[in-house]
């Protein structure tokens, strides 16, 4: 049977193609299928460790049977429902292009409607200082030691990041009861002090919207496959780690949103107006 294979990031470059075509036995998994591209590409064997893999388009176990005409993404370290009603507003991209100014809040606009009190933003930025190395890239990391990154580099397997997107975006609704959520990323090169990506949540109260931001952006930079680059003067290292291939265990469902400082002994909860004003969370200076 014929397999074909894509490469990102790390092992993109060591291999230095994007595809290759495998032919297999008949009843072939998935770990033949890394075995037999390895053979091709031995280079790439030390990272056997950290790498997932995703068969058309879908996290797969290594003893996974392959099908004549099937797609093998290897996937190296990554940057990291309910079913839908009326009141489902979602937002699930990927830009190769400088999100523009106030997009966060052109987002929130989009998805609150009149039940909604609360819109929380978050917005990922370029920071200077470097992260953790991906596996096999410590020799190029110390040789960057101490030095300011320019810029990050994005590069995503487009189709796979969406479908994990929005997977995430249903877990958001089960676990939280918010159903109005934005995750919005970039790739290719971001300069130094631009936003990345974006994470906006809108619901009726502040706790579950805060909720939601953090599980979707702590779950994009977990699952999606989404590589990142660091760009120095003279070289990048990619960073991030081994892939998550599915969400964590719920920790239970989510408590309705309350105030900061809880009555003691049970006592009554103060009146509250119906609808909380809409307020975003950034790690960015406003307008920037």
């Amino acid at each position: 049977m014929r397999l074909r294979v894509r490469l990102f990031a790390v092992q993109r470059e060591l291999a230095r193609t994007r595809e290759v075509g495998l032919e297999l036995a008949d009843g072939a998994t998935i770990e033949d299928g890394w075995a037999a591209l390895v053979e091709c590409f031995p280079v790439l064997a030390p990272g056997r460790p950290s790498v997932r893999f995703a068969r058309n388009g879908v996290y797969a176990d290594p003893d996974t049977i392959l099908s004549d005409g099937d797609e093998l993404a290897c996937i190296p370290p990554v940057s990291g429902g309910a079913e839908p009603d009326q009141t489902t507003i979602r937002v699930i991209q990927l830009r190769d292009a400088a999100f523009p100014t106030g997009l966060g809040e052109e987002l929130g606009a989009r998805l609150a409607t009149p039940a909604d009190g609360a819109v929380v933003v978050f917005a990922g930025r370029t920071r200077e200082t470097p992260g953790t190395p991906a596996p096999g890239q410590d020799a190029e990391a110390a040789r960057h030691a101490g030095r300011r990154v320019q810029a990050l580099d994005y590069e995503a397997h487009e189709p796979m990041a969406e479908a994990v997107l929005n997977q995430i975006a249903d877990e958001v609704a089960v676990r939280f009861g918010v159903h109005r959520l934005a995750i919005v990323h970039r790739t290719g090169s971001v300069p130094l002090g631009e936003v990345s990506i974006l994470v906006v949540a809108a619901a009726p109260h502040r706790g579950a919207a805060f909720d939601a931001a953090r599980y979707a952006i702590d779950e994009t930079k977990a699952r999606a496959p989404i590589w990142k680059a660091e760009e120095f003067r003279d070289g990048h290292i990619w960073v991030g780690a081994p892939a998550r291939s599915a969400a964590e265990p719920a920790r239970g469902a989510a408590e309705p949103a309350r105030s900061a400082a809880e009555p003691a002994g049970g006592a009554a909860e103060p009146a509250r107006s119906a609808a909380e004003p809409a307020r975003s969370v950034s790690d960015q200076k406003a307008g920037s």
